[in-house]
């Protein structure tokens, strides 16, 4: 048998009766937030023009501590959150439903519109 007829045959066999385990889909949860999380920072620190360094010099972090947040390296805590959003000038937002995570940076308005 090759080895992509046994693949096949194996997803096959996963998907009829493979349950996975509670602890694994947890951890499967977090690491998506995680993610989700580190696209957000990277993408409004890029919008803004910002360097890693520029950012934790604004939010008072160290740049590797940036560089861990935007590779889903941690998790930071909700203080940290708040000093990223001031840092990012925006709101940040969580939306959190079974599998579906969004999280989103919204800029501030730095003009009022006509």
């Amino acid at each position: 048998m090759s080895h992509s007829r046994w693949k096949t045959l194996r997803e096959r066999k996963l998907a009829a009766d493979f349950t996975e385990p509670e602890d694994v889909a947890e951890a499967r949860r977090e690491i998506r937030l995680s993610m989700a999380l580190a696209k957000a920072v990277y993408g409004r620190r890029t919008e803004l023009g910002l360097t890693q360094a520029e950012l934790a010099d604004r939010a008072g972090l160290t740049q590797a501590k940036v560089s861990r947040i935007e590779g889903s390296d941690t998790i930071p805590t909700l203080p940290l959150l708040a000093k990223l959003a001031e840092a990012l000038d925006a709101t940040l937002n969580i939306a959190l439903d079974n599998d579906d995570t969004q999280v989103s940076f919204a800029g501030h308005r730095t003009t009022r519109p006509e």
